[in-house]
Protein backbone atom coordinates (compact mmCIF):
# COMPACT_ATOMS: atom_id res chain seq x y z
CA UNK A 1 0.00 0.00 0.00
CA UNK A 2 1.71 3.45 -1.37
CA UNK A 3 1.06 6.61 1.20
CA UNK A 4 0.67 9.72 -0.45
CA UNK A 5 3.25 12.88 1.07
CA UNK A 6 0.31 14.04 2.79
CA UNK A 7 -0.45 11.16 4.73
CA UNK A 8 3.10 10.53 5.28
CA UNK A 9 3.67 13.97 6.93
CA UNK A 10 0.16 13.35 9.10
CA UNK A 11 2.06 10.20 10.11
CA UNK A 12 4.98 11.84 11.23
CA UNK A 13 3.03 14.31 13.28
CA UNK A 14 1.33 11.66 15.01
CA UNK A 15 4.77 9.69 15.94
CA UNK A 16 6.57 13.21 17.17
CA UNK A 17 2.95 13.92 19.49
CA UNK A 18 2.93 10.49 20.97
CA UNK A 19 6.59 10.84 21.77
CA UNK A 20 6.29 14.85 23.44
CA UNK A 21 3.72 13.07 25.93
CA UNK A 22 5.32 9.96 26.89
CA UNK A 23 8.26 12.42 27.41
CA UNK A 24 5.62 14.57 29.43
CA UNK A 25 4.50 11.93 31.15
CA UNK A 26 7.39 10.63 32.28
CA UNK A 27 8.69 14.92 33.52
CA UNK A 28 5.02 14.64 34.88
CA UNK A 29 6.12 12.26 37.40
CA UNK A 30 9.56 12.64 38.58
CA UNK A 31 8.09 16.49 39.46
CA UNK A 32 5.56 15.22 41.38
CA UNK A 33 7.41 13.32 43.71
CA UNK A 34 7.11 15.19 46.95
CA UNK A 35 10.54 15.02 49.22
CA UNK A 36 11.09 16.09 52.81
CA UNK A 37 13.77 16.97 54.89
CA UNK A 38 14.62 15.09 57.89
CA UNK A 39 17.34 17.15 60.29
CA UNK A 40 19.15 15.60 62.75
CA UNK A 41 20.86 17.77 65.54
CA UNK A 42 23.15 16.02 67.97
CA UNK A 43 24.96 16.43 70.68
CA UNK A 44 27.47 14.19 72.47
CA UNK A 45 28.72 11.75 69.50
CA UNK A 46 32.48 10.57 69.28
CA UNK A 47 34.29 9.65 66.12
CA UNK A 48 33.95 6.12 65.69
CA UNK A 49 36.84 5.62 63.09
CA UNK A 50 37.36 4.65 59.58
CA UNK A 51 35.89 1.38 59.93
CA UNK A 52 32.44 2.53 61.16
CA UNK A 53 30.05 5.28 61.06
CA UNK A 54 26.63 6.53 61.66
CA UNK A 55 23.43 5.24 60.44
CA UNK A 56 19.93 7.05 60.71
CA UNK A 57 16.45 4.80 60.54
CA UNK A 58 12.68 5.45 60.44
CA UNK A 59 10.27 2.80 61.98
CA UNK A 60 7.91 2.33 58.87
CA UNK A 61 5.13 0.22 59.96
CA UNK A 62 7.47 -1.76 62.05
CA UNK A 63 10.15 -2.02 59.36
CA UNK A 64 13.53 0.03 59.22
CA UNK A 65 13.86 2.54 56.67
CA UNK A 66 17.54 4.16 55.98
CA UNK A 67 17.82 7.85 56.10
CA UNK A 68 21.42 8.06 55.68
CA UNK A 69 24.84 7.96 57.09
CA UNK A 70 27.56 9.97 58.32
CA UNK A 71 30.43 10.64 60.63
CA UNK A 72 31.69 12.46 63.63
CA UNK A 73 34.82 14.49 63.66
CA UNK A 74 36.89 14.40 66.52
CA UNK A 75 34.84 17.68 67.76
CA UNK A 76 31.81 15.84 67.66
CA UNK A 77 30.24 17.51 64.33
CA UNK A 78 28.22 15.28 62.43
CA UNK A 79 29.67 15.06 58.85
CA UNK A 80 25.95 15.99 57.58
CA UNK A 81 22.73 16.74 59.72
CA UNK A 82 20.22 17.46 56.62
CA UNK A 83 18.46 14.23 54.79
CA UNK A 84 16.15 14.55 51.70
CA UNK A 85 13.54 11.77 51.98
CA UNK A 86 10.50 10.91 50.46
CA UNK A 87 7.78 12.89 51.84
CA UNK A 88 5.43 9.08 52.49
CA UNK A 89 7.84 7.78 53.96
CA UNK A 90 8.54 10.18 56.85
CA UNK A 91 4.89 10.98 56.98
CA UNK A 92 4.24 7.40 58.25
CA UNK A 93 7.25 7.28 60.65
CA UNK A 94 6.44 6.28 63.91
CA UNK A 95 9.99 6.67 65.45
CA UNK A 96 13.63 7.18 64.56
CA UNK A 97 16.51 4.89 65.40
CA UNK A 98 20.72 5.99 65.22
CA UNK A 99 23.27 3.21 65.08
CA UNK A 100 26.95 2.32 65.02
CA UNK A 101 27.44 0.47 61.37
CA UNK A 102 30.66 -0.87 59.62
CA UNK A 103 31.76 0.60 57.23
CA UNK A 104 31.31 -0.24 54.32
CA UNK A 105 28.50 -2.18 55.38
CA UNK A 106 27.32 -4.77 53.26
CA UNK A 107 24.12 -5.87 55.11
CA UNK A 108 21.03 -3.60 54.31
CA UNK A 109 19.72 -4.28 57.57
CA UNK A 110 20.12 -2.39 60.87
CA UNK A 111 23.47 -3.00 63.40
CA UNK A 112 22.07 -4.39 66.68
CA UNK A 113 24.46 -1.25 68.01
CA UNK A 114 21.36 1.42 68.87
CA UNK A 115 22.84 4.33 70.57
CA UNK A 116 19.61 6.67 70.20
CA UNK A 117 16.32 6.37 69.36
CA UNK A 118 13.16 8.84 70.02
CA UNK A 119 9.28 8.48 68.77
CA UNK A 120 8.22 11.12 66.35
CA UNK A 121 4.90 13.50 66.95
CA UNK A 122 3.86 16.31 64.92
CA UNK A 123 7.48 15.88 62.67
CA UNK A 124 9.43 15.85 65.76
CA UNK A 125 11.77 13.34 68.20
CA UNK A 126 13.81 14.16 70.79
CA UNK A 127 16.61 11.35 70.68
CA UNK A 128 17.98 9.74 74.05
CA UNK A 129 19.66 6.29 75.05
CA UNK A 130 16.88 5.22 77.33
CA UNK A 131 14.64 4.56 74.72
CA UNK A 132 13.20 1.04 74.20
CA UNK A 133 14.67 1.02 70.62
CA UNK A 134 18.33 2.11 71.93
CA UNK A 135 19.80 0.90 75.20
CA UNK A 136 16.61 1.08 76.53
CA UNK A 137 18.64 2.80 79.82
CA UNK A 138 19.78 6.21 81.33
CA UNK A 139 22.76 4.56 83.77
CA UNK A 140 21.51 7.28 85.87
CA UNK A 141 20.75 5.09 88.85
CA UNK A 142 23.64 2.93 88.60
CA UNK A 143 26.42 2.78 91.45
CA UNK A 144 29.97 1.38 92.16
CA UNK A 145 32.47 0.67 94.59
CA UNK A 146 35.83 -1.00 94.44
CA UNK A 147 39.29 -1.63 96.11
CA UNK A 148 42.89 -2.07 95.00
CA UNK A 149 44.34 -5.60 95.66
CA UNK A 150 46.03 -7.93 93.95
CA UNK A 151 44.59 -11.72 94.22
CA UNK A 152 46.69 -13.26 91.99
CA UNK A 153 49.65 -13.38 92.94
CA UNK A 154 51.29 -13.57 96.71
CA UNK A 155 53.27 -10.65 96.82
CA UNK A 156 51.78 -8.17 99.32
CA UNK A 157 53.96 -5.25 98.13
CA UNK A 158 52.03 -4.47 95.21
CA UNK A 159 48.65 -4.25 96.13
CA UNK A 160 47.62 -0.98 95.05
CA UNK A 161 48.19 -2.63 90.99
CA UNK A 162 44.72 -4.07 90.55
CA UNK A 163 41.07 -2.99 90.83
CA UNK A 164 38.08 -5.13 91.78
CA UNK A 165 34.45 -4.17 91.85
CA UNK A 166 33.58 -5.73 95.40
CA UNK A 167 32.40 -5.49 98.52
CA UNK A 168 34.73 -7.23 101.13
CA UNK A 169 32.78 -6.38 103.78
CA UNK A 170 29.76 -8.17 102.30
CA UNK A 171 30.76 -11.30 102.04
CA UNK A 172 32.29 -10.09 99.30
CA UNK A 173 29.62 -9.25 97.38
CA UNK A 174 29.17 -7.37 94.19
CA UNK A 175 30.61 -3.35 93.79
CA UNK A 176 28.59 -2.45 90.57
CA UNK A 177 24.53 -1.98 90.33
CA UNK A 178 24.31 -1.84 86.36
CA UNK A 179 21.13 -2.61 84.22
CA UNK A 180 21.20 -5.52 81.81
CA UNK A 181 22.43 -3.99 78.80
CA UNK A 182 20.41 -5.36 75.25
CA UNK A 183 22.65 -6.91 72.70
CA UNK A 184 24.98 -4.49 70.83
CA UNK A 185 26.54 -4.14 74.03
CA UNK A 186 28.71 -4.48 76.69
CA UNK A 187 30.68 -3.30 79.99
CA UNK A 188 34.06 -2.67 80.16
CA UNK A 189 36.32 -1.66 83.25
CA UNK A 190 39.46 0.33 83.30
CA UNK A 191 42.28 1.96 84.92
CA UNK A 192 43.55 4.85 83.48
CA UNK A 193 47.38 5.20 84.54
CA UNK A 194 49.33 8.79 83.32
CA UNK A 195 46.82 9.03 80.30
CA UNK A 196 47.06 5.31 79.10
CA UNK A 197 43.86 3.23 79.19
CA UNK A 198 44.49 -0.85 80.69
CA UNK A 199 41.35 -2.55 80.23
CA UNK A 200 40.11 -5.04 83.08
CA UNK A 201 38.27 -7.26 80.56
CA UNK A 202 34.72 -6.72 79.28
CA UNK A 203 31.48 -8.36 81.28
CA UNK A 204 27.83 -8.90 81.30
CA UNK A 205 27.47 -9.49 84.96
CA UNK A 206 28.36 -8.02 88.12
CA UNK A 207 28.83 -11.15 89.65
CA UNK A 208 30.93 -13.60 87.87
CA UNK A 209 34.50 -13.19 86.34
CA UNK A 210 34.75 -11.07 83.16
CA UNK A 211 36.71 -11.26 79.86
CA UNK A 212 40.29 -10.10 81.74
CA UNK A 213 43.06 -8.52 79.31
CA UNK A 214 45.96 -10.83 79.97
CA UNK A 215 47.58 -8.95 82.95
CA UNK A 216 46.90 -11.26 85.90
CA UNK A 217 49.47 -13.39 88.21
CA UNK A 218 49.06 -16.91 88.29
CA UNK A 219 46.83 -17.00 91.70
CA UNK A 220 42.73 -17.50 91.05
CA UNK A 221 40.92 -14.33 90.85
CA UNK A 222 37.34 -13.42 92.74
CA UNK A 223 34.63 -14.20 90.92
CA UNK A 224 33.60 -10.31 90.08
CA UNK A 225 34.74 -8.06 87.64
CA UNK A 226 38.47 -6.60 88.28
CA UNK A 227 41.91 -7.00 87.15
CA UNK A 228 45.43 -6.97 88.40
CA UNK A 229 48.69 -5.51 86.43
CA UNK A 230 50.93 -7.17 87.62
CA UNK A 231 53.16 -8.23 83.45
CA UNK A 232 53.22 -7.47 80.02
CA UNK A 233 52.84 -3.61 80.61
CA UNK A 234 52.40 -1.84 76.91
CA UNK A 235 54.68 1.08 76.02
CA UNK A 236 55.24 3.62 78.56
CA UNK A 237 54.34 2.12 81.76
CA UNK A 238 56.20 -0.03 84.10
CA UNK A 239 54.35 -2.94 85.81
CA UNK A 240 53.41 -3.68 88.68
CA UNK A 241 52.11 0.13 88.36
CA UNK A 242 50.49 1.75 91.50
CA UNK A 243 47.22 2.98 90.29
CA UNK A 244 46.95 5.63 92.73
CA UNK A 245 46.13 9.26 91.16
CA UNK A 246 45.03 7.02 88.28
CA UNK A 247 41.26 6.86 87.19
CA UNK A 248 38.88 3.99 87.48
CA UNK A 249 35.91 3.59 85.01
CA UNK A 250 33.01 1.63 83.71
CA UNK A 251 32.33 2.08 79.93
CA UNK A 252 29.51 0.37 77.92
CA UNK A 253 31.06 -0.20 74.49
CA UNK A 254 29.90 -1.17 71.67
CA UNK A 255 30.05 -5.34 70.20
CA UNK A 256 32.49 -4.99 67.82
CA UNK A 257 34.28 -2.16 69.93
CA UNK A 258 35.41 0.16 67.68
CA UNK A 259 38.28 1.32 69.74
CA UNK A 260 41.12 -0.06 72.33
CA UNK A 261 40.02 2.85 74.38
CA UNK A 262 36.80 3.52 76.48
CA UNK A 263 33.33 4.35 73.97
CA UNK A 264 32.11 7.50 75.21
CA UNK A 265 29.58 5.84 77.40
CA UNK A 266 31.06 6.34 81.05
CA UNK A 267 28.39 5.99 83.55
CA UNK A 268 31.26 5.08 86.68
CA UNK A 269 34.37 7.28 87.06
CA UNK A 270 36.48 7.68 90.49
CA UNK A 271 39.59 9.23 90.68
CA UNK A 272 41.93 6.84 93.12
CA UNK A 273 43.21 8.95 96.07
CA UNK A 274 47.00 9.77 96.00
CA UNK A 275 46.75 7.80 99.84
CA UNK A 276 45.18 4.74 98.28
CA UNK A 277 44.75 2.15 100.87
CA UNK A 278 44.40 -1.33 99.78
CA UNK A 279 41.54 -3.37 100.23
CA UNK A 280 39.22 -0.36 101.45
CA UNK A 281 35.59 0.40 99.62
CA UNK A 282 35.92 3.17 97.38
CA UNK A 283 32.54 4.63 95.76
CA UNK A 284 32.54 5.10 92.03
CA UNK A 285 30.33 9.01 90.95
CA UNK A 286 27.81 8.20 88.62
CA UNK A 287 28.72 10.26 85.42
CA UNK A 288 26.03 9.36 83.04
CA UNK A 289 24.72 12.82 82.54
CA UNK A 290 27.50 13.87 81.23
CA UNK A 291 28.20 11.54 78.82
CA UNK A 292 24.90 10.31 77.30
CA UNK A 293 24.55 11.92 73.89
CA UNK A 294 21.40 13.21 73.49
CA UNK A 295 19.44 14.54 69.56
CA UNK A 296 16.47 15.92 67.99
CA UNK A 297 15.04 15.23 64.84
CA UNK A 298 13.07 17.94 63.14
CA UNK A 299 11.07 17.92 59.43
CA UNK A 300 11.06 20.18 57.10
CA UNK A 301 8.76 20.57 53.95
Amino acid sequence: MNFSKLNLFSLLIAVVTMTVACNNDDDTTAITTETSTLNLNLEGLEDVGSDYAYEGWLIVDGAPVTTGVFNVDANGTPSRTAFDLDTETIENATAFVLTIEPAPDNDPAPSAVHILAGDISNGTATLNVEHDAALGTNFLNSTGQYILATPTNDNDNDELSGVWWLNPMAGPGAGLDLPELPEGWIYEGWAVVNGTPLSTGTFRTVTGSDNAAPFSGDLMSPPFPGEDFLKNAPAGLDFPVDLSEGTIVISVEPVPDNSAAPFLLKPLVSPVPANAIDHSVYDMSNNAGATNPTGSVSITQ
